[in-house]
């Protein structure tokens, strides 16, 4: 039995919750993958996982072997990048994530200029607003907007932005500008589902932080979609500053409530803590910062 081959089986098994998506994913036949892993349990004579008529789940000893065997293969990963010259010149392949727009807006044109510039690595940009486990979706470096958890990531810090309410002015014009948080029940709302709860907004920080229920005309899921529905008019809308520089720059939007804006957000950069970082990562992270930090402070409302 491989057990490198072995280990990196189950945990394709356990990442895609299933033995047919290992198989799947690993380009392997169901049987033989199902064979990988009883192999493996009997030769570590334990129970690894369960399997339902759903997905697998870790045993207890599974859940330990797994975390270990997660460290085995990245240990080796990196040995292998030593070894094929990663170490020596900025060379091989990236994976960056993003949130969606800020990734389209701002780290897309950078990653493109870094790899003009840079013709023997290669890079996948992957754009989700979701918090992604850099460890377990192989991910050389995110960038994260908001406050970091405490972790064995570096991070390197770029800006902040901020939470902003605005609307069109043909709006404000036919429907008024509102002086407080407690006119808002009387405007149209535009919600952007990914970020707040339903029928609700917050408000200032601290001990001044509020919950403001207010009324949604529209609700849509992209931060896209709720900006271009308030440039159109449907009502007010609560985004991140600089989602709305170019439109607040051009006349299209307005700042409303800014008195009750809550304290900025700040904006990293999160990478591995690695004692060596691979050429090809140090010479993005180089590149990048400078160029990101640049944006944030433009995008600056």
């Amino acid at each position: 039995m491989d057990r490198i081959d072995a280990m990196a089986t189950l945990i394709a098994a356990i990442d895609g919750g299933s033995l047919s998506a290992a198989s799947r994913a690993l380009g392997t036949p169901l049987a033989t993958v199902s064979r990988k892993v009883s192999e493996l349990e009997a030769h570590l004579r334990t129970q690894l996982v369960i399997r339902t008529s759903r997905r697998l789940e870790l045993t207890e000893a599974g859940r330990a072997y797994v975390a270990a065997a997660r460290r085995i293969l990245a240990d080796l990963d990196d040995a292998e990048r030593q070894a094929a010259g990663e170490y020596t010149a900025p060379r091989g392949h990236l994976t960056i994530t993003a949130p969606i727009m800020f990734g389209r807006l701002h780290v897309a044109p950078t990653l493109l200029d870094f790899l003009g510039s840079h013709t023997e690595i290669t890079a996948r940009l992957v754009l989700v607003d979701h918090v992604v486990n850099l460890i377990e979706e192989h991910v050389d470096v995110a960038l994260r907007i908001g406050r970091l958890e405490d972790s064995a990531m570096r991070a390197i810090r770029l800006g902040e932005v901020r939470w902003v309410s605005c609307a069109s002015p043909g709006y404000l014009a036919s429907r008024g500008e509102p002086e407080d948080l407690e006119a808002l029940n009387q405007h149209d709302c535009v919600m952007f589902e990914g970020q707040h709860a339903a029928q609700s907004w917050s408000f200032g920080a601290g001990e001044a932080a509020r919950s403001v229920a207010i009324r949604p005309r529209l609700a849509v899921n992209t931060a896209d979609a709720a900006i271009a529905a308030a440039i159109a008019g449907a009502g007010i809308t609560r985004v991140l500053s600089y989602q709305i520089a170019e439109a607040l720059t051009d006349g299209r939007l307005r700042l409303i409530l800014r008195r009750f804006e809550p304290e900025p957000l700040p904006v990293h950069l999160l990478h591995g803590a690695a004692a060596l970082l691979p050429l090809k990562l140090r010479a993005f992270l180089d590149f990048a910062a400078p160029r990101l930090r640049a944006r944030l402070k433009d995008a600056a409302v």
